[in-house]
């Protein structure tokens, strides 16, 4: 009989890849012809070999079919897919979202998730989310969801809905969703939580250069809690993967990487031991992480070393 394996911070962690040369550092441009792809196969082989299982995607620019092309192959990766904006109509997000697995390369996605919150509150919301379930049913994703912010009352569509995963910002300077009751109720509801914008779009790791824009003002209160992270030698990235790895009611911990280099920084401050640290010490006001959480889409900034 083969003993079970002890349970690794690595089991709840994800990533979404960020295809575009949005940040300055470690983006794919300056990559001659056909080592993108290379980069990217790399990428991906980096995380089956750490034991990464799911891959959180999004429909717009060419993202999907690159991952379709660069799978590890047998593939061990669960996927996550966001449908295109109910603007067009539910018939165009439900092909969208088929053409999305063809685009992945995928007879079937794991989890199927309403981009906006909103589109949800609208007056075609009951019938967008009959078709996520139709599709369900028919057996092309085997779960279905939402993504919302704090602001979105999660928990109360949640209720209405029924999902089986709901995506939310969640991060060590926004822990909103913990001390605001969000997270138990979703648990109460047997709803899975996956965690994103974990890094806050960078806020921890920008030293000696300006904020961005709304941020200013809270200067003092990042370099307060910065200051206090290296009084207990701890790495932001760190500090922020082991509070959103901590919380037991969130399965997945969604985290951006541009390249292996990335992902490698992040899969070494992940297995890092958990810091004992009052996480509460350590958040902002919720009047600021307004405009740090919800606004971010996951794709924040990771450290300069990463």
């Amino acid at each position: 009989m083969i003993p079970s394996r002890a349970p690794s911070p690595i089991d709840k962690l994800a990533i979404a890849v960020v295809h575009e040369p949005v940040r300055a550092v470690n983006s794919y441009a300056p990559l001659p012809a056909g080592a993108r792809e290379e980069a990217l196969r790399f990428l991906l082989q980096t995380a089956a070999d750490a034991g990464v299982t799911l891959v959180a995607t999004r429909p717009d620019g060419d993202g999907e079919r690159r991952l379709g092309q660069a799978w590890p192959f047998p593939s061990p990766f669960q996927v996550t897919v966001r449908t295109v904006s109910i603007t067009d109509g539910v018939d165009r997000v439900e092909a969208r979202a088929r053409r999305s697995l063809e685009r992945l390369g995928l007879p079937r996605g794991d989890t199927l998730l309403v981009s906006c919150a909103g589109d949800l509150a609208g007056v075609e919301g009951r019938a967008l989310w009959d078709r996520l379930e139709a599709l369900k049913a028919r057996g092309l994703y085997r779960h279905i969801g939402f993504r919302a912010a704090i602001e979105d009352g999660p928990a109360l569509l949640a209720r209405r809905f029924q999902p089986d995963v709901v995506e939310l910002p969640l991060n060590l300077l926004d822990q909103r969703a913990q001390h605001t009751g969000v997270l138990a109720e979703l648990a109460s509801l047997d709803v899975a939580v996956h965690a994103t914008s974990v890094f806050a779009d960078g806020l921890l790791f920008i030293s000696g250069e300006p904020l961005p824009p709304g941020m200013a003002g809270h200067a003092h209160a990042l370099s307060r809690i910065r200051r206090r992270l290296a009084e207990a030698r701890i790495d932001p990235m760190q500090a922020t993967l082991a509070y959103a790895m901590s919380l037991p009611e969130v399965s997945a911990v969604i985290a951006s990487v541009a390249s292996a280099a990335e992902l490698r920084a992040v899969i070494a401050a992940a297995n890092a031991p958990t810091p004992a640290l009052d996480w509460s010490a350590l958040q902002l006001e919720p009047a600021t992480v307004a405009a740090a959480g919800p606004g971010a889409e996951g794709n924040g900034r990771v450290s300069s070393a990463a």
